[in-house]
């Protein structure tokens, strides 16, 4: 289970009027009724996956591996962050030569000169190409796809087709046609889950199991958080009680959530999270901005704003208690440094000191404070982590009584960009 604190009182943010709201936000969760359920696929999903299903992404996974030094996973948004975010954190920093397929991302912006040196990067590399969109329309993949599905072609020929594998729609749009044409292997995108609670099902799991990581052990840890908090338990639901914490500051006047990290690999979790939360709450003038630090390295920038800066920003620590390899400040000759008094203390202790001095300090600074804090970074935990938070989102935005799951604000810099370039129909 999460373990959730708060530097205030939980009881001050449930009151009786929000248990009211939960209970009831919880059974229109459960019995999807609420805003937007058709769009709560994720909820069991961990449980209710198919081993047939799970069976084909390992076969294809395998034979990823086998047959490519680079997979280059083509999505924006929620199509490549769940994958990156898990890749990131379990990842080692180098990999000092080790035999692995490499997974790249393209299409999750547009920029010349990242795609130019990205195919000279896997000119002379076995490649295997993962397209991910519903619709095959959206802009930034849809370039990027022209291009590597150009190089594709070019490199391989006709062997080009059995390179490149879609995660699309199941019955309709232009990727899904174009996959029929050309017998691309398929996966889809299931209808009643949307991109940023799309993590585990084929969107993510055929890039982190063409990685090498366990996508059983990943869904273990969702179906455990599945499990786990599925009850209306205001005294013991981590889930239910930053859901609610965060609405009772909210509505106190701290509009901006920011996320802080002393292990820099969850840095995309992080950036999972703001579009998580984001896009899921930032709706008719209302909602908490999601942002994010990474810790000691921004308490040397950022840190000066959220000590004294304006009074309208919580902080949440994400805590990790293991750490899976470590170091020991030893005993110099001599202490020029003057480092010599932490001799025998390993980095992992140092950081969990630094962030007890950080909470200190912030909170005298009068910076509101959450901590979550898990055991240690393995898929198991990661599972756990990210079907937490999607479910506190949930919780979340039911509070603010919008819809979670639905993005229209998304459409408007999409419309006068096609209008810029003089789309036809536009």
């Amino acid at each position: 289970m999460i373990n959730f604190t708060f530097s205030g009182s939980v009881d001050s943010a449930l009151t009786d009027e929000r248990k009211n709201q939960l209970t009831q936000i919880h059974e229109n969760l459960y019995n999807k009724t609420g805003k937007g359920s058709d769009f709560l696929g994720w909820l069991d999903w961990p449980s209710t996956v198919q081993p047939e299903f799970l069976e084909r992404i390992e076969k294809t996974a395998a034979s990823i591996r086998v047959k490519a030094d680079v997979l280059v996973v083509i999505g924006i948004g929620g199509s490549y962050l769940g994958a990156k975010a898990v890749l990131s954190a379990l990842s080692p920093y180098f990999e000092q030569g080790k035999k692995q397929t490499e997974v790249l991302f393209a299409g999750h912006q547009v920029s010349g000169e990242y795609l130019k040196q990205l195919l000279a990067y896997i000119e002379d590399k076995e490649v295997v190409v993962n397209v991910i969109s519903k619709s095959g329309k959206t802009t930034e993949p849809a370039l990027a796809f022209r291009f590597l599905k150009k190089f594709m072609e070019a490199r391989y020929g006709e062997d080009a087709a059995s390179r490149i594998i879609v995660t699309t729609d199941e019955e309709k749009g232009a990727l899904l046609n174009l996959a029929k044409d050309n017998g691309y292997e398929r996966f889809v995108v299931p209808d009643d889950v949307g991109g940023r609670y799309s993590v585990f099902t084929a969107v993510g799991l055929l890039p982190i199991a063409a990685a090498g990581f366990s996508i059983e052990r990943l869904l273990a840890g969702a179906k455990d958080a599945e499990e786990t908090y599925k009850g209306v338990d205001f005294e013991k639901n981590p889930a239910i009680r930053y859901a609610a914490v965060r609405h009772h500051l909210y509505t106190e006047g701290f509009t901006n959530e920011v996320s802080a990290i002393f292990e820099p690999k969850l840095s995309f979790v992080q950036e999972w999270w703001k579009q998580l939360f984001g896009e899921s709450e930032g709706k008719e003038g209302k909602g908490i901005f999601p942002a994010s630090v990474v810790f000691t390295t921004d308490l040397h920038s950022m840190g000066q704003y959220i000590q004294d800066g304006k009074r309208n920003l919580f902080e949440t620590f994400l805590l990790v208690k293991e750490a899976d390899e470590d170091m020991t400040v030893f005993e110099a000759d001599e202490d020029g440094d003057e480092l010599n008094y932490m001799a025998g203390i390993t980095l992992q202790e140092f950081n969990h000191v630094a962030y007890r001095g950080t909470s200190e300090a912030h909170l005298s600074g009068g910076v509101p404070q959450l901590s979550l804090s898990i055991e240690k970074l393995d898929e198991f935990q990661l599972g756990h982590l990210l079907y937490f938070y999607m479910l506190t989102c949930a919780y979340s935005a039911y509070l603010l009584d919008i819809n979670p799951f639905d993005q229209p604000g998304v459409e408007d810099y999409k419309n006068n960009i096609f209008k810029l370039l003089n789309k036809p129909g536009y």
